[in-house]
C-alpha cells in the first residue's frame, strides 16, 4: 500500500469500524428483536469491510485496539452515540447512502479500492434500504415518531458536511457526490412528511474535523470501551 492510498484505506475504514461498534451497541437494547437481528447484521457488514481496508494498512489488530484517539480517521458522524432509535436512524440515513454512492463510484473504477467496493455496495444498498424504510416509517407515524426523527435529522445535520471534503487516494468525484446525496435525502424526507435541515454542512457552524484526528467527547469513551480488552490482555490468544 502507496504512502498516499494508505490515509484512504485509514478513512474508509474507519469510519466502516466506529459505526459497527456503534451500531452493536444497540444489541439487547433495540425495540424490537427483528431489528436486534437487522443492526446486528449491519454492524456485521460494516466490521468485515473494516478488516479488509484497514489490512491494507498493517495489522488490523494493532490498528484496532492500540492506537490513540487522534490517530483514528472516521468522520465524526459515525462516532455520534445512538441516542434513540430515531437518531440512530437519521444517523445511518445520512451515512449508508453516502457509503453507498461512494462505493458505487469506486467499484466502477479499477483503482485498489473496486475490488471491495464492488462487493460492499450490495451490502450497503441493503442498510441504505433499511434505514429508508425506518425514516419513513417514523417520520410519517405517530406525532411522537415524528417529532424524534426530525429532531435526529436536525441534531446530525452539521455533521454530513466533512463526508464531502476529498480524501487523498479515495478516486471519487466528490462534488457529484455531494449533490445526489442531497437529492437522495431530500427525497426520503420528503416523503416522510420530514423538513429537510436547514443548518449549514460546511462553515464556522457545521462539525467535521475527524478526517484530521479530531474527534468528539463521545468517541474517546467509546474507545475506552472497545479497547478494554485487548489492552487489559496484551499478546493473549483465543
Amino acid at each position: 500500500m502507496t504512502a498516499v492510498l494508505a490515509p484512504a484505506a485509514l478513512a474508509l475504514g474507519d469510519d466502516a469500524l466506529t459505526l459497527s461498534h456503534r451500531l452493536g451497541e444497540w444489541a439487547g437494547h433495540a425495540p424490537a428483536l427483528e431489528e436486534d437481528v437487522a443492526l446486528a447484521n449491519i454492524a456485521l457488514d460494516l466490521l468485515g469491510q473494516a478488516r479488509v481496508l484497514l489490512t491494507l494498512v498493517g495489522d488490523e489488530d494493532e490498528l484496532a485496539y492500540l492506537r490513540e484517539e487522534r490517530a483514528f480517521r472516521n468522520l465524526q458522524l459515525v462516532e455520534q452515540p445512538n441516542g434513540d432509535f430515531a437518531h440512530t436512524i437519521a444517523r445511518q440515513l445520512y451515512f449508508s447512502t453516502y457509503q453507498h454512492l461512494l462505493y458505487g463510484q469506486l467499484a466502477s473504477g479499477d483503482g485498489v479500492f473496486a475490488p471491495l467496493a464492488a462487493k460492499a455496495v450490495k451490502e450497503v444498498a441493503y442498510h441504505r434500504d433499511h434505514a429508508e424504510q425506518w425514516t419513513l416509517r417514523l417520520g410519517d407515524g405517530t406525532a411522537e415518531s415524528h417529532r424524534r426523527m426530525q429532531q435526529g435529522c436536525d441534531a446530525l445535520w452539521r455533521f454530513t458536511g466533512e463526508m464531502f471534503q476529498p480524501v487523498e487516494g479515495v478516486e471519487a468525484d466528490f462534488q457529484e457526490l455531494h449533490t445526489a446525496w442531497q437529492t437522495s435525502v431530500a427525497a426520503v424526507l420528503e416523503r416522510a412528511t420530514l423538513t429537510v435541515p436547514d443548518g449549514p454542512q460546511s462553515g464556522a457552524w457545521a462539525a467535521g474535523a475527524g478526517r484530521q484526528g479530531l474527534h468528539t467527547e463521545s468517541f474517546g469513551r467509546m474507545l475506552a470501551e472497545m479497547q478494554h480488552l485487548h489492552r487489559s490482555h496484551p499478546g493473549a490468544s483465543w
